[in-house]
């Protein structure tokens, strides 16, 4: 059952840590409502956005409002927040919460980044909880954001609706709340594996349908591969302990859907360019923005093995992207797998 407390946020100011697309894309949202520190690790880049009171590097020159500041000290970003927001990869999220703790912060954290941890095959909320501590002692509240987003259609004021998980109900309620506004709908749940699990998944099933289309199988095979693919997540997530209903919703099948035809899906380009007999090292140097489907299909089937959860479509990408085998034979060995009933 979900903790429920008196939580409350105050929100003069949010911290948003990670200037990449989908960082920048959400400081500049949440700046129409709330001060925003907007922090990134790279000094130049920095200074480049101050000059230009955009990103360039990653959302070309959609402006900043005098709301959002670029800070490239982490103290001085944190200072008179109210939440941080970290949408930093995945493979530097524990570094980044060491950093919070050793400034002596214990704001509440919501991250926004997702997949599973290089190496340890953790997702998230298992960093957060090994950094942080369990909310329930530490009084340290701590949640994901995740679902249906594209940066550039965020940043254009385009609708977007996504999903904040927090065990704690009344924290998840507040965070959205202070999230919540203008073009972007911010839902709440307190199935934080749930959210966590449908973030990490898709970008591998991203990955295999633009395989699929990048190979011309057409429509009825996408479709075929976006309903597998959601039925592996679910099994996936179950097994840790996710809510099936969070598979249905916008972490799960919205952000599914959407990264597996979105035109500025990452992952989906990467399975294209496989598919037209391009090296991994060739794409990953040529996208540009980190593609985290590329890390998780590795680190969820070693996840996988352990807890014993069958996903022969992640099995089949992560060959595909860490042992060398073709797109090709990795699609018609997953067609020739044998006739079974169709379930979870």
């Amino acid at each position: 059952m979900a903790e429920v407390t008196n939580f409350k946020l105050s929100g003069s100011k949010i911290a948003v840590l990670g200037a990449g697309a989908w960082g920048t894309a959400l400081a500049m949202n949440i700046s129409q409502r709330h001060q925003v520190s907007l922090w990134a690790r790279n000094a130049g880049h920095v200074s480049g956005m101050r000059k230009a009171r955009a990103n360039p590097m990653y959302l070309g020159d959609f402006k900043f409002n005098d709301q959002l500041q670029v800070e490239d000290d982490l103290q001085t970003a944190l200072n008179g927040a109210d939440l941080i927001l970290s949408v930093v990869p995945t493979a530097g999220f524990r570094d980044i919460l060491k950093d919070i703790k050793a400034l002596g912060c214990k704001l509440p954290i919501i991250w926004a980044h997702k997949g599973l941890e290089p190496l340890t095959a953790k997702l998230p909320y298992e960093v957060a909880l090994e950094e942080l501590g369990d909310p329930k002692v530490t009084g340290q509240h701590w949640g994901a954001l995740s679902g249906p987003s594209f940066a550039a259609e965020l940043v254009r004021g385009l609708p977007t609706a996504v999903t904040l998980a927090a065990n704690d109900e009344n924290f998840a309620n507040e965070a959205a709340l202070l999230i919540h506004g203008a073009n972007l709908r911010v839902y709440h749940t307190t199935d934080v594996i749930g959210v966590s699990v449908g973030g990490a998944i898709k970008n591998v099933m991203a990955i295999a349908a633009g395989i699929s289309d990048g190979m011309g199988f057409g429509n009825n095979a996408r479709a075929a591969l976006i309903t597998r693919g959601l039925a592996e997540m679910t099994r996936f997530g179950l097994a840790l302990g996710a809510s099936t209903e969070t598979f249905m919703g916008l972490a799960g099948a919205g952000d599914l859907i959407l990264t597996c035809t979105g035109q500025y899906s990452r992952n989906r380009e990467v399975g294209l360019q496989l598919a037209s007999g391009k090296s991994l090292a060739d794409i990953l140097q040529g996208l540009g923005h980190v593609a985290e489907g590329v890390n998780t299909a590795r680190e969820v089937m070693r996840r996988a093995n352990s807890i014993g959860v069958d996903m022969p479509i992640t099995y089949e990408v992560n060959q595909a992207l860490s042992n060398g085998k073709s797109a090709k034979d990795a699609v018609n060995d997953l067609l020739g797998r044998e006739q079974k009933p169709e379930a979870l």
